[in-house]
């Protein structure tokens, strides 16, 4: 087979692709959805396994020629019931919404009910927003915090009570705290709602034993498997064994058609490198590294939403600040720390130019970068939040973050 280098063949591409290596290398990267793939990963997903069409599922395949597709496939769906203790596994969702969207389908009829928590208040766009198409197709009830910034279990008890939702939806994309998954079973059961938890973003922190863990309890699970995980972008499905016909059914052929099985290759290893006991290090040095962020922002008088803290992520609210997450985000960027402004309970500002900033560790973590490193972060990003039309002190802080990265490299 001709090899063309992508250098010599596409060299517009390489350069985008070149420059957004260099981006990652000399920043820091806080976006808690986003992580770091190791360099197995990486090749796993630019493998052969992408000219391979596989529509169905392993030994029941629509093609032929998926023998050595199907013994892939069969091994990232052995090593996830491993590491979560799933009955059941699916594989094939692209994403986290397609495999949220899957489930969907496979349980409610159009104009069911599902309790999930509302997008403001730490949840998820597909978790009932109302600018999704699926809300427009099921009655979404969505609950929140209370004012001491914890799920009100007994509030949403009551709300389960009055609308009988056909799942009780638990999960989140910017919520800080622990869920009591017992507790959420317990409500469920009372109402006779199926339980469904999206575990995307804490999944590698359970996968590494360092928070709990509802697959057992539950009867559905979603994740992705990028963010804590540290895999590629894709979705997975974990469920008891009555649920598991419906599940496939609804994610092939109800919702996509031939999966990526490159994707799932490179599923395949990052779930083996969750195995290994370095992860379970790694997934404590993630809290450990988030603890010491709140505990430093806190000294500088940043307001964490939701109290605190438990898992990789924190959402401040900047009001007292005198500054947007918009103007905040802007400012970090020039500073060379990624994170992204995002809505806070109850805000009264827009989606697009919000309140807070959501920002994590599994990233810098992942680089090795530990409890000192996060001090000196954090006094960067009060620096820049305090400075942020100070372009001069902006890029005086880059040049600091370039020379720290240097000491973590990536990809070398």
């Amino acid at each position: 087979m001709h090899q063309q280098n992508l250098e010599k063949f596409d060299s517009e591409v390489y350069v985008a692709i070149e420059k957004e290596k260099q981006r990652q290398e000399t920043g820091l990267e806080m976006i808690p959805s986003e992580n770091f793939v190791s360099p197995a990963v990486l090749e796993a997903l630019g493998s052969v396994a992408t000219n391979k069409y596989s529509e169905g599922y392993p030994g029941k395949r629509y093609y032929g020629g998926c023998e050595y597709i199907d013994e892939v496939e069969t091994l990232v769906i052995e090593r996830a019931k491993q590491l979560f203790g799933a009955e059941h596994v699916n594989v094939q969702p692209l994403s986290g919404a397609p495999a949220n969207i899957a489930v969907y389908f496979a349980l409610l009829q159009p104009g069911d009910t599902v309790l999930g928590m509302d997008l403001a208040h730490g949840g998820h766009l597909t978790h009932g927003h109302p600018v999704t198409y699926m809300a427009k197709l099921f009655n979404f009830i969505r609950y929140g915090t209370g004012a001491d910034g914890l799920i009100n279990y007994d509030e949403l008890r009551a709300t389960a009570l009055a609308h009988k939702p056909k799942i009780i939806l638990v999960g989140y994309s910017a919520y800080s705290r622990i869920i009591d998954w017992q507790k959420i079973k317990d409500i469920a059961d009372e109402v006779g709602a199926v339980t469904m938890a999206d575990i995307a973003h804490i999944a590698g922190l359970i996968a590494g034993g360092a928070m709990a863990n509802p697959v057992p309890i539950f009867d559905i699970v979603t994740t992705t498997t990028h963010k804590t995980l540290r895999g590629p972008r894709g979705g997975m499905i974990m469920c008891k064994e009555k649920f598991a016909k419906a599940i496939d059914k609804s994610v092939f052929p109800g919702f996509q058609g031939g999966p990526h099985e490159n994707n799932i290759a490179a599923k395949a290893v990052a779930f083996k490198e969750a195995l290994e006991p370095e992860f379970k290090e790694y997934a404590k040095q993630i809290l450990v590294n988030a603890k010491t962020l709140e505990e430093e922002l806190k000294k500088r008088d940043y307001k964490i939403c939701f109290g605190q803290t438990d898992n990789h992520l924190l959402l401040l609210d900047l009001t007292n600040k005198n500054i947007s997450g918009q103007e905040a985000q802007a400012a970090l960027d020039k500073a060379g720390i990624t994170v992204n402004k995002n809505m806070v309970p109850n805000d009264p500002r827009s989606p697009m130019d919000p309140s807070g900033i959501r920002l994590g560790t599994p990233a810098l973590t992942t680089r090795g970068m530990k409890e000192n490193e996060m001090r000196q972060i954090a006094g960067w990003i009060d620096e820049a939040i305090i400075n942020w039309q100070d372009e001069t002190r902006l890029a005086e802080i880059k040049n600091q973050v370039i020379d720290l990265t240097k000491k973590f490299p990536l990809y070398q």
